[in-house]
């Protein structure tokens, strides 16, 4: 069966672009904008906080990193440490035993890739945001979503943009991708919608108003499209409502 986005005509990249602002727009006066910033981690921990957030609550998630911390005062300790101590330190997240040896991975080759230098991720601040996304991305396990996290929220604040599920549906739901671009895809097929000045702040609110609608009004069942602020220009919403 055909959804909406497979039978409406496709839209243009400017009207994608001009689209992408009219929500940004609609979405900063429902919402409130500029958000506040919810983390001030330097880019390291950011990277560990990432990491152990996939897939998990984000109540259990800040648990499982603050029981890390209080545990191992350093990111050496966590790296050189038993792989069995790490693991418990991380258990309120899910698969600690999986993310346990990979967050060591992940140090170890920081480390050697650092050279006996500073290790705390702050040089990635002078690199392009291609070249510092992808050093990051060369990471085990540590993809577009994470590399874009680690520079906007962390104390970088560089402008990369992070998609998560509910930036992702809604952004598929308004055609701004198609219907069959994944969450990894889509980042750069958004991010190529933004002015390219937009600052830190600027694509930090784009990216949590999107998530703010998918968790407020965007459901993934039952969407409440009858008080929606997009339903004007929402192929999927006028679907439902009609």
């Amino acid at each position: 069966m055909k959804t909406p986005a497979d039978s409406s005509p496709e839209l243009l990249p400017v009207e994608r672009r001009e689209l992408a602002l009219w929500v940004h727009g609609r979405l900063c006066a429902e919402y409130g904008c500029p958000v506040a910033f919810f983390a001030t981690k330097d880019p390291l921990s950011e990277l560990i906080s990432s990491l152990l957030s996939h897939r998990t609550r984000n109540q259990d998630s800040h648990r499982a990193y603050q029981q890390l911390r209080a545990r191992f005062p350093t990111w050496e300790e966590v790296r050189d440490a038993p792989a069995a101590e790490v693991e418990a330190a991380i258990s309120p997240c899910t698969w600690p035993e999986q993310k346990a040896p990979r967050l060591q991975q992940i140090l170890r080759e920081i480390a050697a890739r650092c050279a006996g230098g500073p290790c705390d991720l702050a040089f990635l601040a002078d690199l392009p945001i291609p070249e510092a996304r992808a050093w990051l991305e060369q990471l085990p396990g540590v993809g577009p979503k994470t590399s874009a996290a680690v520079l906007l929220f962390s104390t970088l604040r560089r402008p990369a943009m992070p998609v998560d599920s509910h930036h992702h549906r809604v952004a598929q739901r308004l055609e701004l991708i198609g219907p069959k671009v994944g969450e990894a895809a889509a980042h750069k097929q958004l991010a190529a919608l933004l002015p390219p000045d937009w600052d830190a702040q600027q694509v930090y609110d784009h990216h949590e108003v999107f998530m703010f609608h998918g968790q407020k009004c965007c459901y993934f069942h039952t969407p409440a499209c009858g008080r929606c602020p997009l339903l004007a220009r929402c192929p999927f919403g006028q679907s439902r409502v009609q």
